[in-house]
């Protein structure tokens, strides 16, 4: 094994790792940031419709009127203070990316072209065509380069390595070689993604959105919020689940039945338009997303990547067809408990991005701030990282790891991964009932009794695919687990948690649900 030192050390290389990294950069630290993957496939490039901010250069609008969304949206359960700090900081946040090279659309005067986006009360998000996330995702990581921070690409993440309470280094599994690696930080900074993946093929996300950061935070010591708050896009292809992005019902798109009716609000909250959609094929109904009357020239040039994957994976041309849809998981509110610095209770080993709970989204993200939550989070992740790191030594490193002994396997897992995701999806989806969720939790239960019977076939090193698989499925189990606990806790509705046996908001659970590895607490 191999000990290299950092000041920082990241954990994921997606739009909050990479901001992170810069502004630690920028802050005197030596920073090094590993990545399961490549950060151009980082989910952040899925992020289409645009990034939140009150310029006003699309007609009237105003920072309080933000905020106020974003509380609406978050149904009681964010912090007015950070959706404060988030909403203020927006304007700021969009300068810096545009001032790095982020390629926004203009309007014909020059500024920065804005559209509205679902549950906004003005036209406030700053967009790039529809590849908003794609384009800022790509400038950042232009910007790394040219910074010279290190990135090292296909290190799987197995523990936060600790020396009493402080984060001190982790310990990574080399995807490359299989060979077990490990790295010295005085802070380590995990922007590791979300868990939508645990909805299987039924969800936006890539395949790596398995939640691992945050599994591993948990046996770090660390706690977790507001995992049972899993959000639906109204969107999601029918056949494939990929992403038709918001953009398209906020330039003025209609969702139709079977009948070729509106029965919805299209810019309304996403729990509230997904349940509607969720009803109409209760019904029988099939959903259509319908652009057609927006013109060709419009969907070329202001929605041509939906133009490109309605062709490719529905075989249907949104300039002529109907495109049919369906509500699939997208963005997870809840994540690694973070305070006001983006520190977690392990001195040491901070969050941002979509694996922390910065207590902005709540019961429900308003569109438009994923993208604007990781630049300013990420920014404050990576000066705090700095701070912390500036008066730190390096800690010794004890890693206590074992080799895997080799085992007769009589469960398969990828069998036991695709049950999950459909069990999720039908129980613990849109639409849940206390009943069902215990039940739910017992199959969770068992197929965790289980994993000792699972294991993986595949005894090679390099580029051993079976054995990553089977430690994300790992992951993903411990936070699904995390997931049903909270639903199960929270006995009401809110936001995107909605219970048909508690239809209605309790004011008795306008608090977060707190856990750790042994529960709720």
């Amino acid at each position: 094994m191999q000990n290299n030192k950092s000041d920082v050390l990241i954990i994921g290389a997606g739009g909050a790792g990479l901001v992170a990294a810069l502004h630690a950069h920028e802050n005197g630290m030596k920073v090094r940031v590993l990545t399961k993957e490549y950060p151009t496939r980082s989910q952040t490039c899925m992020a289409q419709g645009g990034i939140n901010a009150a310029l006003g250069n699309a007609g009237e609008d105003a920072t309080e009127s933000h905020v106020q969304n974003t509380l609406k949206s978050a149904n009681g359960l964010a912090s007015e203070v950070e959706i404060r700090r988030l909403c203020e900081n927006a304007p700021e946040a969009v300068a810096w990316l545009d001032s790095i090279g982020v390629c926004f659309s203009r309007t014909k005067d020059s500024k920065i072209a804005q559209r509205a986006l679902g549950g906004a009360s003005a036209s406030r998000a700053c967009y790039a065509q529809d590849y908003t996330g794609l384009k800022i995702l790509h400038t950042l990581y232009d910007r790394c380069l040219a910074c010279g921070i290190e990135i090292l690409n296909e290190k799987f993440l197995l523990e936060v390595l600790k020396n009493g309470n402080k984060a001190c280094g982790v310990e990574v599994l080399d995807i490359r070689s299989g060979v077990k690696e490990v790295y010295s930080a005085k802070a380590v900074i995990l922007a590791t993604g979300g868990y939508s993946r645990v909805y299987a093929k039924n969800s936006t996300n890539a395949t790596a959105s398995t939640g691992d950061g945050i599994a591993i935070a948990l046996k770090a010591g660390a706690k977790v919020s507001d995992m049972e708050f899993v959000q639906f896009h109204p969107t999601g292809l029918k056949s494939s689940s990929i992403l038709i992005s918001e953009s398209a019902r906020g330039a003025g798109g209609y969702l139709l039945n079977s009948k070729g009716e509106r029965f919805i609000d299209e810019l309304k909250p996403r729990d509230i338009v997904s349940r509607a959609i969720n009803d109409e094929m209760l019904k029988g109904e099939e959903i259509f997303l319908d652009i057609r009357h927006l013109g060709e020239a419009f969907i070329d040039a202001q929605l041509p990547q939906e133009r490109k994957l309605a062709k490719l994976y529905e075989n249907v041309d949104p300039v002529h067809d109907l495109i049919p849809v369906k509500a699939v998981a997208h963005y997870t509110m809840g994540g690694i408990d973070v305070n006001d610095t983006t520190s977690t209770c392990v001195d040491g080993l901070f969050a941002c991005g979509e694996c922390a709970n910065h207590s902005v989204h709540g019961a429900n993200r308003l569109g438009g701030n994923s993208l604007l939550e990781l630049v300013v989070f990420g920014k404050l992740a990576g000066e705090s990282a700095a701070l912390y790191a500036q008066d730190k030594s390096y800690l010794h490193v004890e890693v206590m790891s074992k080799e895997e002994a080799t085992k007769e396997i009589q469960v398969d897992f990828y069998k036991v991964r695709e049950e999950l995701g459909e069990l999720f999806y039908k129980d613990v989806g849109i639409v849940r009932d206390k009943k069902t969720l215990e039940k739910t939790l017992e199959k969770v239960n068992s197929f965790l009794e289980q994993t000792s019977q699972m294991g993986v076939k595949d005894t090679s090193h390099v580029y051993n695919t079976n054995r990553i698989e089977f430690l994300e499925f790992q992951n993903t189990l411990a936070v699904s687990k995390m997931i049903l606990l909270g639903a199960i806790a929270r006995d009401e509705s809110r936001g995107a948690h909605f219970r048909s046996d508690k239809p209605q908001k309790d004011e008795n659970y306008s608090k977060h649900t707190l856990q750790d590895l042994q529960g709720v607490l």
